[in-house]
C-alpha cells in the first residue's frame, strides 16, 4: 500500500509540474511566435521567458535555494558557465540570472514542436559534433558580448554520465570566447536538479527542492589564449565544489531538505 500511494503521488505531482510548465506556454504561444520573428523583439521574449520559469517553478512548490557569492559586476556583460545536469536547468538560469541572456543550446532543441522554432530563432544553438557550426555559434556569442549581453554555456556539452555527482570534462570554447571579448567568466553551480527531473527516458519529475549557486566573477583582464586551459580548469574547480554527492538519486520521498548555507554566503530562498 505505501508503495501503491507513492506511486499514485508521484503520478499526480508530474501531472501537476506539467500542466503549469506547459499551460502558460500555450496561452502566451502567439505572442512568444510574434515577438521571436524579429530580433529586435528578442529582448522582451528573453523578458516573458523569465517570467514564464519563475511562474512554473513557484507553482511546483519546491524551495530553491539562492546563493550569491559576490554582486556581478554592474553593466558588464559575461560568459555563465554552469555545470548540466537535467532540462530544468535552462528556466532556473532564466529565472536566476538578471539582464537580457543569450543561451548557447544544442541544435535538436530547435526541432522541439512548436517551443523549438522560437528558441532556435532567439537563442543561439550548435551541433557539437560539427566543426562549422561550433564556429558558428561562437561568432554569435562574440557578437553577442560586443553588444553588452552576456551568454550562458554549459561547458560539459550535454548533460553527463553522472548528473549532479561530477563533471565530465570541459570543453575550451567558452573560455576562448571571454578571453578574446574581454569579459569575466562566472560559474554557476546547479547541484540538484538531476532530483527533480532526472535525464532519462520518459518524463519523470521528483518533488525535491532546488540549488543554485552564482559563484564569484572571475576576471580575464591581461590573459590570452595560452591561459585558457588554466582558466577552465580554475571554473570547473570551483563549480565541482559545490555539488552535493551524498544528495545524489532520486529522491524516494518529499521529506528531504537542502543544507544550510555556508555563513560567508548570501542565501535568498523563495
Amino acid at each position: 500500500m505505501p508503495r501503491l500511494l507513492r506511486y499514485i503521488g508521484h503520478r499526480l505531482y508530474t501531472t501537476w509540474a506539467t500542466f503549469w510548465f506547459v499551460m502558460p506556454f500555450v496561452l502566451t504561444y502567439p505572442l512568444q511566435w510574434y515577438l521571436s520573428r524579429q530580433p529586435q523583439r528578442h529582448r522582451y521574449l528573453h523578458a516573458l521567458n523569465r517570467h514564464w520559469a519563475r511562474l512554473f517553478i513557484r507553482m511546483w512548490g519546491v524551495p530553491v535555494e539562492t546563493i550569491r557569492e559576490q554582486p556581478l559586476p554592474a553593466g558588464q556583460p559575461c560568459v555563465y558557465v554552469a555545470n548540466h545536469s537535467s532540462y530544468i536547468d535552462i528556466p532556473l538560469l532564466f529565472r536566476t540570472i538578471p539582464g537580457w541572456l543569450n543561451i548557447m543550446g544544442k541544435s535538436s532543441l530547435a526541432n522541439v514542436p512548436l517551443w523549438g522554432p522560437i528558441f532556435g530563432r532567439t537563442y543561439i544553438t550548435v551541433d557539437r559534433n560539427n566543426a562549422v557550426s561550433r564556429g558558428r555559434a561562437m561568432v554569435q556569442a562574440r557578437r553577442t558580448l560586443e553588444a553588452g549581453r552576456s551568454v550562458v554555456i554549459f561547458p560539459e556539452g550535454r548533460i553527463g554520465q553522472n548528473p549532479g555527482q561530477q563533471l565530465d570534462e570541459f570543453k575550451d570554447g567558452a573560455f576562448q570566447l571571454a578571453i578574446a571579448a574581454g569579459v569575466p567568466v562566472v560559474p554557476i553551480t546547479m547541484p540538484l536538479n538531476h532530483r527533480f527531473m532526472p535525464d532519462v527516458d520518459g518524463l519523470r519529475v521528483r518533488y525535491s527542492p532546488l540549488a543554485i549557486i552564482v559563484h564569484a566573477p572571475i576576471p580575464t583582464a591581461g590573459l590570452t589564449p595560452a591561459d585558457a586551459p588554466r582558466l577552465k580548469q580554475q571554473a570547473f574547480s570551483v563549480i565541482a565544489s559545490a555539488l552535493r554527492p551524498e544528495a545524489g538519486g532520486i529522491p524516494e520521498a518529499s521529506t528531504w531538505r537542502p543544507e544550510p548555507a555556508p555563513a560567508p554566503r548570501k542565501t535568498t530562498r523563495v
